[in-house]
């Protein structure tokens, strides 16, 4: 009778939810700089109008986390529901069919930057919470809500903030982190584990000249394409990693989205996206994205830097791949230097680590109950099976994980993956009230009293 009554609450009261997510859209949270407590304050007031307990922890300029409680007793199960509150940029607004923060609905779509990535997810479990506390169902838990700040630029000011701070004394059960997991056309995944990220800078240091007599300098460009075409060779001094899922469990998790088997052989087959994704959630990928070199048509270079991307497999690390691209320079003969500077006449090469983000996988998610049970709910709202799934990016589930807080979490949420960070960012508005309806449903079959 519960289940009748929270999807008679949700239909009901659809167009209140789509006036919150198109607030929150519009609602100014670019990071960098953040802004999130723009964000932080309208939430606070939806919650606290449902007398929700709920604190702003604001820090920085104009930046904020959230944690909201259903209720103050923490001393049975604890569910946890993450959202964060951060988008990237939009990038150039001409490109755009409808202004980046308009919150424009067109054809059954929300338009707008962080529709799906992530505040669709995020309105979503906000009022999940509103809507057990409204009801007042007899419940035996607690559910907690982390806002947060910072994910876009990996989550320490943020969800790990909040653990090390806030959560110290709370034990919890369960978390799922909103990110949107639409792969159409499969349907949803659930996501249990995510690669690492980390950015290291090469900086090749060469000898400067004039043009025309170039043997007398080192050119510190023609340095970096040597190693540019020798990367790769990395995989090759790599420890070897058996990936969390092999290329047949991914293909057998994938293959249930279908009716048969066959069926999905061909369907793969003809979709090289699905196979690229499948491809890099099997392997350590890494990607040469920006470079910058020379200061004058007429001088040979004495400095180049490019900025390489690495995505890991759990069990791989930073120091890893260090030792492998020190191995790749030093076997082209240049010497690496601890300092970025020398002397006029040193040729060497700087590495440098930007980002360091860990990867992270809940190892025992195929024996979890609790996981068979939301899939099961997932399965009767949208009619088709999650599929559990491993994250070629990464996400703020990895500081659930990776501190001991929980590793019993997933990412689920509305939206499709693809649409995160692009133009005309979009969440279909069905997709969005379906997400609710997960959401709610789960949290109180998981925290009702037995």
């Amino acid at each position: 009778m519960s289940e009748e009554l929270i999807l008679s609450e949700i239909e009901n009261n659809r167009e209140e939810y789509i006036e919150f997510l198109k607030e929150l859209i519009q609602t100014e949270s670019v990071n960098p700089p953040g802004n999130e407590k723009n964000v932080a304050l309208k939430i606070e007031k939806y919650l606290k109008h449902a007398e929700i307990n709920c604190e702003v922890f604001p820090f920085g300029d104009n930046r904020a986390n959230l944690m909201a409680t259903l209720n103050d007793n923490f001393d049975g199960k604890n569910l946890l529901y993450n959202g964060h509150m951060d988008v990237v940029p939009p990038g150039s607004e001409e490109e755009w069919k409808y202004p980046p923060f308009s919150a424009t609905v067109k054809r059954k779509r929300i338009y707008g930057r962080g529709a799906t990535d992530m505040k669709g997810g995020l309105a979503a479990i906000v009022i999940a919470l509103k809507i057990l506390k409204r009801l007042d169902l007899e419940l035996s838990g607690n559910l907690i809500l982390n806002a947060v700040a910072d994910e876009e630029t990996g989550g320490f000011l943020g969800t790990k903030w909040l653990v090390e701070n806030k959560l110290t004394t709370i034990k919890c059960d369960f978390v799922i982190v909103g990110e949107p997991t639409g792969l159409d056309p499969l349907g949803k995944a659930s996501i249990v584990g995510e690669k690492a990220r980390i950015e290291i800078k090469i900086v090749t240091n060469g000898i400067s000249s004039h043009a025309a007599i170039p043997f007398a300098g080192k050119n510190a460009i023609y340095m970096m394409s040597e190693i540019i075409q020798n990367l790769d060779k990395l995989g090759e001094f790599l420890p070897k990693i058996k990936p969390p899922m092999s290329l047949s469990e991914l293909k057998e998790n994938v293959s249930i989205a279908f009716p048969s088997k066959e069926i999905f052989e061909k369907i793969l087959s003809e979709q090289p996206l699905l196979q690229n994704i499948i491809e890099a959630n099997t392997q350590f990928v890494s990607s040469l994205n920006m470079i910058k070199g020379g200061i004058k048509p007429n001088v040979i270079p004495d400095l180049c830097e490019a900025i390489m991307d690495f995505r890991l497999l759990p069990g791989q690390t930073t120091e890893m791949i260090l030792g492998a691209l020190r191995k790749v320079i030093n076997s082209l003969g240049y010497e690496i230097k601890n300092e970025p500077t020398g002397k006029p006449e040193d040729i060497f090469v700087y590495l440098e680590v930007f980002k360091d983000a860990k990867a992270s996988y809940w190892k025992d998610w195929r024996k979890s109950k609790e996981l068979k049970h939301f899939s099961s709910i997932v399965e009767k709202i949208y009619k088709k099976k999650p599929i559990p799934f491993f994250f070629p990016a990464g996400a703020d589930a990895s500081h659930y994980r990776n501190s001991g807080y929980c590793a019993s979490t997933i990412l689920f949420g509305p939206g499709l993956a693809t649409t995160s960070h692009a133009v005309n960012e979009y969440i279909e508005i069905q997709d969005y009230i379906k997400a609710i309806k997960v959401f709610t449903l789960f949290a109180y079959s998981f925290l009702k009293k037995h």
